[in-house]
């Protein structure tokens, strides 16, 4: 199958258009305030009513309660939660939408183990662990990564157009999930980084025989 592609962190509406013309199945926003790349729901609904036909929506959430993330998806038309913070299978699925989960990577981590936590999870996501929440764009060592979650894997943490290719053709994973690795400054995307980052998951498929 034909890895997807969520480009994460969009806050203006052209760099939404640029995306979907690159090639993104996937658009992140997100919505935790401590992040630089946060929105609020006024700009969110106005990016989500540019999204077109067939490509997804996702929100990112980190720990929110849950009132105030009710109330961003009667604003905001979400179409797949991300989880980030330390949500349990639980609270994820509360909200009667289909939800991917993060995991912060690192030594001695049990990733099978914490995949099966999730058992409603529509994918399991690795990042790089950091401070705070989020990657930090921060390559993680993909050998600790096992051969299989019992899950779809969604790779991130500092992808960029010259290591995702590399990724893909390792891990074989059903996603691959950018943000700084396309950006120009924070929040704000690159347009040829974009087109670059596509076109070397795309490569990548081809060298692969996919």
């Amino acid at each position: 199958m034909q890895v997807r592609i969520k480009i994460c962190g969009l806050t203006r509406i052209e760099d939404l258009r640029l995306a979907v013309h690159a090639g993104a199945d996937a658009l992140g926003l997100v919505f935790y305030p401590p992040s630089p790349r946060c929105v609020d729901l006024s700009t969110a609904a106005r990016l989500a009513r540019a999204v077109p036909p067939f490509v997804s929506m996702v929100g990112l959430f980190v720990n929110a309660d849950p009132a105030v993330l009710q109330s961003t998806l009667a604003a905001v038309p979400v179409h797949l939660l991300q989880f980030h913070g330390d949500e349990d299978d639980a609270y994820c699925r509360q909200f009667g939408r289909p939800y991917i989960k993060a995991a912060r990577v690192r030594p001695g981590m049990d990733l099978v183990q914490y995949a099966a936590a999730f058992p409603s999870a529509q994918a399991i996501l690795l990042d790089a662990f950091v401070d705070g929440y989020g990657g930090g764009g921060k390559v993680f060592d993909w050998s600790l990564v096992p051969p299989s979650l019992g899950k779809p894997l969604i790779l991130s943490g500092g992808l960029d157009a010259d290591n995702v290719g590399e990724a893909v053709r390792r891990l074989r994973p059903a996603a691959v999930d950018v943000s700084t690795g396309v950006e120009a400054s924070r929040g704000i995307k690159d347009a040829e980084k974009m087109r670059a980052f596509v076109a070397a998951v795309r490569a990548a498929e081809s060298m692969s025989g996919d």
